[in-house]
């Protein structure tokens, strides 16, 4: 049950009495295997802080439902309301005294092992976070016992803890609000103000530590009364929360600030949550734990065996500031299990990827992470080799320090000769029995290899020490270099880990079901530097994640030169991290760099050999593209700087999408009209000339590309190249390869484009002009577009005819595209003419067997249904099917055509079985074939609706045509005339369903969207209107029902006949509303 907020009246102010400090056992648990440890805030009390009703919830209740839990609560002296002043000594001096008891406690009564988890209460989080802070710094000779109090933790709830800011609201503020409840000295609550610099300082000490606790973040949900009958709420859940910390989980307990930890019975919401989230962390503790502290004793056993004289303190100088590692569990793991060894035999590991994606940050976070696991750790940056050099002379300095008598050091320290310092260096580092040290080369992007003549690059191994001991990690973007064990590093694929880069990079609260937020980071695609790019930006900004969006689209490189400097990647920024790789490439091969500014014009995804193979383009292109071992060569260079991958299923190649952007942006500054239409003729020319259902896998992997380009040709004029011809032929094709992959607007723009040049180039009775023409007219009818499309055909038909003669192949195609123009157009007598005559010529000129020639036959088929000539449609269905399963076998596309029209075929003649038997067999073909979303498929899902229409499974009905409709509102647009046919059955199902509202919703769809695309006359949009008016009637709603019979025996009349039957029944019925 929920509580509504009490009044904060009592107990807001302590009294002076001497509150009661140190740890209390309010419950030892039965064979206990976890210590619960509850921490209160200012002003609070290790029982009354939990106590309402003379309940105590940890004490009263939680035992039972934690029995192997040890209960503790913890006092402090926290009575702030007198003249002792708060400050940040003053909490730390709290949390290391919490973890001196604690540490006390544990070892009398030998628990030093036991797993913990705490619970606190308010600013009594910040005491815990403190506490973990200082147990974490705890080394040898140092209280190395209160190291283990961080090393036991599993996991933490923060009970309304003021982490940070939020909503505009600066941590200081937030910390006056949270100390006006609790204290009533105005130089106690300044101080708070004052300190919350520190506590911003520690929450970033806090951040790489998170990582190794389970924490929920409970927040209030209700405001808390304050004086003079106002309320506020104290810690909203913006500040409640940490972004970005890993295993973590936000908790809305339905009470006030002071509240939320009182809970007067088990059935209270609040508690039911607090009580079910420390069961799971009892049950999963234990063993996390007892792992953690058995791989400690490993690493004091090694440790052991090594001399004191090779101990280096740990130092972060030349280590890049990382907040905390969010992700890379598996690649720490990785690590981590590569490096099990004592060092005795030399371990080396190689973390390999891309610019930006994160190498260093996860080496820096490892060895931060398991600094107790080396006697030294030292951090060489290889960026160059005069850059390591100056490492390596630093690190001599710092072993001098340590060993201020030795020789070697200080002769190499003063010859200023670097070389003798890498020397001296590398001696002291294979001495015997100095084997636990850890090297970590991070930037090694410029190594020597077989074949790189690059002056700047250097052998890395002459750097590594003689002998074979020790650990080496190296960070690099080099795929060949391979001195050890390789872990590639790439994109982070989990959506929330994007997230909680974005949200702690741009100290915002960013929900993972944000839909701008998981566009945007789907646009970044699990790039840690752009993450962090956008992070910082939204930090100094009030812009909302769409702007963000918005700007990245629009003004990528504005955005990426404006963003904040990021102290994790040193001088390194998103629009020039891979300039330092581009170079390394053109000095090696200038047709690879030429390449990668090429690929700007196609899309980021799959680019393989023979998209570019047997095109004309200028000399550097001809170099890669005339033979494959010379594209080899070059896709191999841009493979080794880790800029592209290769995908061995495909045989192609993707680049990241940030890569992308980076090469549209900085490769090429202004767009290269001569690039765009090379990569237009790449795309153009791969297709074959006549486009065929076969080529359906090649079109559907050069659609994206195909897109590419369209969107450049769009922009044409903004290049100031109105009167640049692109290829028309190249154009040409991208129109027949949208035809078939069922995109007709894009068709018609593109031929429009293609026709213009075309009649430029060579006069509007060339051959290829007419191609066009002819093409546009099926574009649009398919479209809609009736009027055009005849005016299409008739002229193709009259250039073909003049041109290539009456019994040409091209003529003969037109002849049976002007028969189907006809048929949609209900000239069915005419269409029959054209049709037959067709099929003659076909016949005679190409054969029985063609392609063209079967294709007539099934069209003539289904003329013949339209016609009622069910037996002569038969017939054309049997042979078409015959033929296409000789001709191209039984799973082509052409033949699948033909079993859905006979499928089509046996319903209307009421072989109800046989039908569903055929549209099963198509859809199982087409779906192999082609793909659930192909537009035949598509059909066929919408036919055997149909017929299960017929057949009264309405159920199955709606989800055949529920599917038809989604795939062809997603591939085809929602005006399309399939997706409208679709909307209309629908409409008739939901009446059938007796869904009467849907239905109209759905009729009415139909009804405007086919007047829009065919026309107000055309046949089917009077079905629907007829059907609408019928549905009117049978509501009662005779005002509408008789204003669209009216309608549809105008039209009916005008474009059937007065004597036709459809005519007639709407006549009944227009009569029957009058009487």
């Amino acid at each position: 049950m929920s509580r509504q907020p009490a009044s904060a009246a009592a107990g807001t102010k302590s009294t002076d009495e001497n509150l009661p400090i140190g740890l209390k056992v309010l419950a030892e648990g039965i064979d206990p295997v976890l210590d619960i440890v509850a921490v209160h805030g200012l002003n609070g009390h290790r029982e009354k802080t939990w106590t309402v009703n003379e309940v105590n919830w940890l004490r009263d209740f939680l035992p039972s439902d934690v029995p192997r839990a040890r209960i503790l609560t913890w006092g402090y002296d926290a009575n702030t309301h007198s003249t002792s002043q708060i400050s940040c000594q003053y909490l730390y001096d709290h949390a290391r005294t919490l973890i001196s008891d604690l540490c006390l406690k544990r070892r009398l009564t030998k628990s030093q092992t036991r797993a913990i988890v705490f619970i606190a209460h308010s600013l009594g989080g910040i005491v815990v976070k403190s506490a973990l802070i200082h147990s974490d710094a705890a080394r040898r000779d140092a209280l190395e016992e209160h190291r283990s109090i961080k090393l036991s933790t599993y996991g933490i709830l923060f009970m309304g803890t003021p982490h940070q800011g939020g909503g505009g609201v600066h941590l200081g503020e937030l910390l006056l609000k949270v100390g006006s409840i609790f204290v009533a000295d105005d130089k106690i609550i300044k101080h708070l103000e004052k300190d919350s610099e520190w506590l911003q300082q520690q929450l970033s000490q806090y951040g790489p530590i998170s990582r190794d606790f389970v924490t929920k973040f409970a927040y209030e949900m209700y405001p808390t009364p304050v004086a003079l009958g106002k309320t506020i709420m104290v810690v909203p859940q913006a500040s409640a929360i940490i972004p970005g910390i890993a295993n973590a989980e936000p908790v809305a307990i339905p009470a006030d600030h002071l509240n939320m930890v009182k809970f007067a019975s088990r059935e209270d919401a609040g508690y039911e949550k607090m009580s079910g989230y420390l069961q799971l962390l009892a049950e999963e503790a234990p063993s996390v734990i007892d792992t953690r502290w058995t791989e400690q004793d490993r690493i004091r056993e090694v440790l052991s065996n090594t001399s004191e004289d090779f101990s280096i303190s740990f130092s972060l100088s030349g280590v890049p500031e990382i907040e905390s590692l969010i992700g890379r569990e598996e690649e720490t793991r990785r690590i981590k299990e590569a490096f099990q060894g004592d060092g005795s035999h030399r371990e080396t590991v190689i973390l390999q990827g891309l610019g930006g994606i994160g190498k260093t940050q996860l080496a820096a976070a490892f060895v931060k992470e398991r600094r107790d696991y080396y006697s030294a750790m030292f951090w060489l940056n290889g960026t160059n080799e005069d850059i390591l050099k100056k490492n390596f002379f630093n690190l001599a300095k710092r072993l001098h320090d340590k060993h201020p008598s030795s020789t070697l050091l200080r002769t190499a320290l003063e010859s200023e000769d670097a070389d003798q310092v890498v020397g001296a260096v590398k001696q002291w580092l294979s001495a015997k029995g100095n084997t636990r040290w850890i090297l970590v080369f991070d930037n090694i992007d410029n190594p020597k290899l077989p074949g790189v003549n690059d002056p700047q690059a250097y052998d890395l191994r002459s750097y590594f020490p003689e002998a074979h001991q020790g650990f080496i990690l190296i960070t690099t973007r080099s795929s060949r270099l391979r001195p050890g064990k390789v872990i590639q590093v790439k994109k982070l694929q989990n959506v929330r880990d994007s997230i909680a880069i974005l949200a702690q990079n741009s100290q915002r609260r960013i929900s993972d079901q944000d839909p701008h937020a998981i566009k945007l980071v789907q646009k970044l695609d699990g790039l840690p530097l752009a993450l962090a790019t956008a992070g910082a930006y939204l930090s100094q900004v009030s812009t909302s994640l769409a702007d963000y969006l918005r700007y990245y689209d629009s003004s990528w490189l504005r955005l990426q030169e404006t963003s904040p400097e990021l102290p994790s990647y040193e001088d390194r920024a998103l629009y020039s991290t891979w300039d330092i790789s581009y170079q390394h490439i053109c000095s090696q091969n200038e047709s690879a760099g030429k390449l990668l500014k090429l690929w700007a014009y196609f899309d980021n995804q799959d680019l393989w050999y023979t998209l570019l193979a047997d095109k004309y383009g200028p000399a550097w292109f001809s170099a890669i593209a005339d033979n494959e071992l010379s594209f080899n060569v070059a896709i191999r260079l841009l493979c080794d700087h880790t800029l592209i991958e290769s995908h061995e299923v495909s045989g192609g190649y993707s680049m990241h999408s940030c890569v992308h952007a980076w090469t549209i942006n900085v490769l090429n500054s202004e767009q290269d009209i001569s690039m765009i239409n090379l990569a237009l003729c790449c795309v153009g020319f791969t297709l074959p000339q006549k486009t065929s259902f076969g080529s359906w896998a090649l079109q559907r992997r050069l659609l994206s590309h195909a897109n590419r380009c369209l969107g450049f040709v769009r922009n044409s004029s903004v290049l100031g190249a109105e009167k640049y011809c692109y290829n028309p032929e190249a154009l040409h094709n991208l129109g027949a390869l949208y035809i078939h992959q069922g995109k007709p607007e894009e068709a018609e723009e593109i031929y429009l484009r293609a026709l213009a040049g075309q009649e430029k180039a060579w006069g509007p009775e060339h051959p290829s002009t007419l191609d066009t023409i002819n093409d546009l007219g099926f574009v649009y009818l398919d479209r809609g577009k009736m009027d055009e499309a005849e005016e299409m055909y008739r002229r193709a038909l009259a250039g073909r005819e003049n041109a290539l003669g009456p019994d040409h192949p091209s003529t003969l195609d037109t002849i049976h595209n002007v028969g189907v123009l006809y048929k949609d157009q209900g000239k069915l007598d005419e269409a029959e003419e054209m049709h037959l005559r067709a099929l003659a010529g076909t016949e005679k000129a190409l054969g029985p067997e063609h392609q063209l020639t079967l294709e007539t036959i099934n069209n003539l088929g289904v003329l013949y249904k339209d016609q009622g000539k069910l037996d002569e449609a038969e017939e054309m269905f049997r042979r078409a099917l015959a033929g296409n399963e000789k001709a191209s076998g039984p799973e082509h596309p052409s033949t699948l055509v033909t079993i859905n029209n006979l499928g089509v075929l046996y319903k209307d003649q009421g072989k109800m079985y046989e039908a569903e038997d055929i549209f099963r067999r198509a859809l199982a073909g087409e779906e192999k074939a082609l793909g659930p979303e192909h537009r035949s498929t598509l059909d066929t899902i919408h036919n055997l609706g149909s017929l299960y229409i017929h057949q009264g499974k309405l159920d199955e009905a709606e989800e055949m045509y529920l599917r038809a409709l989604a795939g062809n509102e997603k591939a085809l647009g929602p005006e399309h005339r399939s997706t409208l046919d679709t909307i209309h059955n629908v409409g008739v199902l939901y009446k059938d369903q007796g869904k009467l509202d849907e239905a109209e919703e759905m009729y009415r769809r139909a009804l405007a969207g086919n007047g829009k695309t065919r026309g107000p006359e055309h046949k089917l949009t009077l079905d629907t209107r007829y059907n609408l008016a019928v549905m009117y009637q049978s509501r009662s709603l005779i005002e509408d029902a008789t204003k669209h019979f009216r309608l549809v025996v105008q039209d009916y009349t005008n474009t059937l006949g007065p004597d036709h039957q459809d005519t007639m029944k709407a006549m009944s019925h227009l009569e029957t509303l009058q009487q």
